[in-house]
């Protein structure tokens, strides 16, 4: 099988007719080769900073780290350089040591795990919760062990791919994005054809930035007797009066079966969780063999409780966030770029051709502007688009630094029109 590299993806490396592991892997290394050496490659490039509105990079055209704006983080509080966390995190290491030694099961629970998981139930108004050492985790792991063969996942097909292998042992029926119509026709075909029905959904979407109403999938869930999960990594911290997310925004924090999400985005550290009732949560405790069998989280996870706590105590920092939002957005749309349907801190710039978008990723890096190309396969083919997230922290003179990068290398590239106002 022969693969073009100037048009190919990571996808196509995943199988490849007649080659084995060794030889795939070693295919795969030319592509990351040509891609290296067209100025593509900007994937795992190594910061010799903490992450932050600006990080310094190392890039192959530059001996040397150089300082950029960076829109790569999803740190969208700025928390991961709170000084309150990192204090927190410091006197948890003095007290407990590095790391927890063992799986929550046999040894390795300790009492900042507790805390942690009754703090991040209590955020929610809700009375359980377990906690994963990752938020990917968190999805496949609860899904893995809640749906079997005789069950049915309903999915959003623009969940992020934790879901999609956390489904690999259940049915599973994909809708399109946010189509309630579709997804209402596979509720009335599933509804006597399997034991448990779950739909399954974000709150805060990963790619577009768009929310989903909640309150009207849940209506739905109700009506045809299926259960919803709720994935909001990216709306906690962000959207909602105080911050509770997209299930805030529409009321259903009480009514949701299932809330997954993520310390690594709002609360500046890493790690999953997931609140439901105390029966099912205990289920997961014994039953879900990533939790069971893998060592837990380490010590640092007590600056987690601190950022949980801030959140509430500094309301600011949501209130910096929006108004870096709006700066942003406002700025890249009187531009012409099309920025899609985002209602949160993550903002895409679509430009639909994967070459285009690789190109316009190594001109803002020139330019000191620290972007992601997402093409597919996490994107469909023609809807490439630099992805965007801005954070609390950055400063309007680093927006205003990275529009006018945005705006030289749309206007080179035929992206948009040289004067966007005509």
């Amino acid at each position: 099988m022969e693969i073009e590299f100037n048009t190919a993806s990571f996808k196509d490396f995943e199988n490849v007719d007649g080659l084995d592991a060794w030889k795939r892997a070693s295919l795969f290394q030319n592509y990351l080769n040509y891609l290296d050496n067209n100025g593509r490659l900007n994937y795992r490039l190594i910061s010799s900073s903490g992450c932050g509105p600006e990080m310094n990079i190392l890039t192959k055209d530059h001996p040397k780290a150089r300082k950029m704006v960076s829109f790569v983080s999803n740190d969208y509080l700025g928390f991961t350089q709170h000084p309150e966390i990192k204090a927190a995190v410091i006197a948890s290491i003095k007290e407990f040591g590095s790391g927890a030694g063992a799986s929550p099961a046999i040894g390795g629970q300790f009492s900042y795990h507790e805390d942690l998981e009754q703090k991040i139930a209590a955020f929610f108004g809700r009375g359980s919760a377990i906690i994963y050492t990752t938020g990917y985790t968190a999805n496949s792991a609860t899904l893995m062990s809640l749906l079997q063969k005789e069950d049915i996942a309903i999915v959003d097909m623009a969940v992020h791919a934790s879901v999609y292998e956390g489904c690999q042992l259940t049915n599973m029926k994909v809708f399109l994005h946010n189509r309630l119509d579709l997804l209402e026709r596979t509720l009335k075909l599933s509804r006597d054809a399997y034991r448990t029905k779950m739909v399954i959904v974000d709150g805060v979407y990963s790619q577009d930035g768009d929310i989903a109403p909640l309150d009207k999938i849940l209506e739905l869930c109700r009506h045809y007797g299926a259960y919803l999960a709720v994935d909001d990594a990216h709306g906690v911290g962000v959207v909602g009066n105080t911050g509770r997310g997209a299930m805030e925004m529409f009321e259903i924090i009480q009514e949701a079966d299932i809330i997954t999400g993520t310390f690594s985005k709002t609360f500046g550290n890493v790690g999953g969780y997931v609140i439901a009732s105390p029966e099912l949560i205990n289920f997961l405790k014994y039953q879900s063999r990533q939790h069971l069998f893998s060592a837990t989280s380490t010590p640092a996870a007590a600056g987690i409780i601190r950022g949980i706590e801030l959140l509430d105590e500094e309301p600011q920092w949501k209130d910096l966030l929006w108004e870096n939002i709006n700066h942003f957005k406002n700025g890249l749309d009187s531009l012409g770029f099309d920025t899609g349907p985002t209602q949160s801190a993550i903002i895409p710039i679509k430009i639909g051709d994967a070459s285009l978008t690789a190109q316009m990723a190594a001109m803002l890096m020139k330019a000191g502007i620290y972007t992601n190309p997402i093409i597919y396969p996490a994107v469909s083919k023609k809807n490439a688009r630099i992805r965007t997230s801005v954070m609390a922290t950055h400063t309007k003179e680093q927006l205003d630094q990275a529009l006018n990068a945005f705006e030289d290398a749309g206007k080179k590239l035929g992206i948009i029109h040289k004067d966007p106002l005509k």
